[in-house]
């Protein structure tokens, strides 16, 4: 039975950061699925940013939660990114990371991963000082406004980035091609749109708080990018069995499109 759908409001009221960080990214052998998915996003992001070549001034990462992560390739490849998220926990479980507080998730496992793509597995308390310096601004952003960060206003960036966040902010698949068509506002012609999206989807937990999500399919997916106005350049899916009941997911996406 597919979950209802949680709005914005539910995730401001009932999302737990913290409790979010340790079961989807703990990165541990007792977390399988999990990890699976992670690295399949990690070697992705890579893909994109260490050896394709996507680089510039500015990236704008959309729906980042509390992870930084998705920032440990892409930090080498622009001057500034601009995180954002829609809820207050969210950005401020960010910003804990950023000021070094004590109690801040520790992501020296994945920062390690990701030096090793790269070719120097001790280089990662580097690679996270890099990425401090890298995030210029947490702002606060709503992928179903016309202007997904307003008030703020931001020139156009070079690259829009955004990682398993559409899916859970999207009832319908209009409201999907409509945030599409709202965050592309956001990037200059000939940008990249960089998305990774969990694939049939209705819901995840955290701890007992149950989140309900789009259901979404490969096809209608490349579909919805396309008709926002981008160019689909690569694309790579995986499948990924996830335990039951923590999540359903049956796989993920990850696009590279060019906006128009």
């Amino acid at each position: 039975m597919e979950a209802a759908f949680s709005d914005k409001q539910y995730y401001a009221q009932h999302f737990d950061p913290k409790g979010y960080l340790e079961t989807y990214y703990a990165f541990s052998a007792d977390k399988e699925a999990e990890k699976a998915l992670t690295v399949f996003t990690l070697k992705n992001l890579h893909k994109a940013f260490t050896l394709g070549g996507l680089k510039g001034d500015t990236l704008i990462d959309i729906g980042s939660g509390p992870t930084i992560c998705q920032f440990l390739s892409a930090c080498e490849s622009f001057r500034e990114i601009i995180a954002t998220d829609f809820t207050d926990q969210n950005r401020e479980e960010m910003q804990r990371w950023l000021r070094k507080e004590p109690g801040a998730f520790d992501w020296s496992s994945i920062a390690e991963f990701v030096c090793e793509l790269e070719g120097d597995r001790e280089r990662w308390a580097q690679k996270e000082e890099k990425v401090r310096s890298s995030i210029k601004r947490v702002l606060k952003s709503d992928v179903t406004q016309p202007r997904p960060l307003a008030p703020v206003s931001l020139p156009p960036a070079d690259c829009l980035l955004s990682t398993y966040c559409l899916e859970l902010a999207s009832k319908d698949l209009p409201a999907f091609r409509s945030a599409l068509r709202n965050i592309g506002s956001l990037l200059k012609p000939g940008g990249h749109l960089v998305l990774a999206t969990a694939l049939e989807l209705t819901f995840f937990l955290i701890g007992q708080c149950r989140f309900g999500c789009l259901y979404l399919e490969q096809k209608a997916l490349e579909e919805a990018v396309k008709e926002a106005g981008f160019d689909i350049v690569w694309v790579e899916a995986t499948k990924i069995s996830f335990p039951l009941p923590l999540i359903d997911a049956t796989g993920a996406s990850f696009v590279v499109a060019r906006k128009r």
